[in-house]
């Protein structure tokens, strides 16, 4: 592991901003080291992973957005839960449950969708469009760098994971009260979720940001 040399005052040090790494925790600034594939900077002051390349990194990454734009939709459409009470069972999938929002709670048809499905679909099909040309050794697409920016400004909204615990939660609490059976799409869920913390772990923005201004 390296730790990046700080930087306190780049506008009067003569440096070149283009290897400046701000870090996303602390906002420390520091001149980017060279960093070899398997090796880690880190940030002297909050300890969070500035720089971390990998080979192969970008197919890993296409590999993994597809997989999980498959299991959203798939997740979307299949029987998520179904819950025996009473004589009485009702099953659901997610998209089936944000469309039963009428009148006044439509609005939250809209965020379902948008949260849970639409958004994180979205980050992923603009990480594969940033990323397939420079596994291929070709120059970035042309709204590559507008592309990533938009992918990461849309993290705090992908909500998939979250989704997935607040339905860990409501199921705890009816368990006593109901019986209630996982559908294909729960357990697609839970692999999501799996896969999505993969990829953000795999995932080096700083290497990312320098493969697109070439």
């Amino acid at each position: 592991m390296k730790r990046p040399q700080s930087d306190s005052d780049p506008q009067h040090a003569g440096l070149d901003l283009d290897r400046l790494i701000a870090c996303p925790g602390c906002d420390a600034v520091y001149t980017a080291p060279r960093v070899e594939p398997h090796e880690r900077a880190y940030c002297a002051r909050c300890h969070h992973v500035l720089i971390a390349p990998r080979r192969k990194a970008g197919k890993q990454l296409i590999a993994l957005a597809l997989t999980v734009l498959i299991l959203i939709v798939a997740a979307s459409v299949f029987p998520f839960l179904a819950i025996d009470a009473g004589g009485l069972h009702h099953g659901a999938s997610i998209l089936q449950t944000a469309f039963a929002f009428t009148g006044a709670l439509s609005v939250l048809s809209v965020a379902v969708l948008m949260f849970i499905v639409i958004i994180p679909m979205l980050r992923l099909v603009l990480l594969i469009y940033v990323l397939a040309p420079i596994i291929r050794d070709r120059p970035p697409a042309r709204w590559a760098r507008p592309a990533f920016r938009l992918s990461e400004a849309l993290l705090p909204w992908s909500m998939a994971e979250i989704f997935a615990l607040g339905c860990a939660v409501a199921l705890v609490k009816i368990g006593d009260m109901a019986h209630v059976v996982f559908g294909p799409a729960a357990w697609m869920f839970a692999v999501l979720v799996v896969i999505v913390v993969v990829t953000d772990n795999l995932m080096c923005r700083y290497s990312i940001w320098k493969s697109l201004e070439n």
